[in-house]
């Protein structure tokens, strides 16, 4: 059984940063497309970044230059380093797998939320200004 647990989540204030995680079980770590979602209240659920099984990244556009996103294949984890933020980076977020080596082509990026088959529970991000 596929499983993702993210933590990291909290509240701080603009300009602040922030590392999530994402723990996964059930499947070979490394061999998935993986990736980052967020939603914010009342908002549609966003791609923020997809990583590859061989390390491409792809970012939102309202993210690239402030967010990094990585993983080790050893400890079968993704991060999200989110640095700078700011009060509209506020949202709950997601890590999620897609049992494919392919990620999402840049026009099915924003909207790729269904095309990952294994979701995590969340963990919320609060950024006050």
């Amino acid at each position: 059984q596929v499983r993702l647990g993210e933590s990291g989540g909290g509240s701080v204030q603009s300009g602040g940063s922030l590392r999530l995680s994402c723990v996964a079980s059930g499947f070979t770590y490394g061999t998935y497309c993986v990736g980052w979602f967020r939603q914010a209240p009342g908002k549609e659920r966003m791609a923020v970044a997809t990583i590859t099984p061989d390390g491409y990244i792809m970012y939102a556009d309202s993210v690239r230059g402030r967010f990094t996103a990585s993983q080790d294949n050893a400890k079968s984890t993704l991060y999200l380093q989110m640095d700078s933020l700011k009060p509209e980076d506020t949202a709950m977020y997601y890590c999620a797998a897609r049992p494919s080596p392919l990620c999402p082509q840049r026009v099915q990026f924003d909207h790729s939320w269904g095309l990952f088959r294994y979701r995590g529970q969340g963990t919320q991000v609060t950024v006050s200004s």
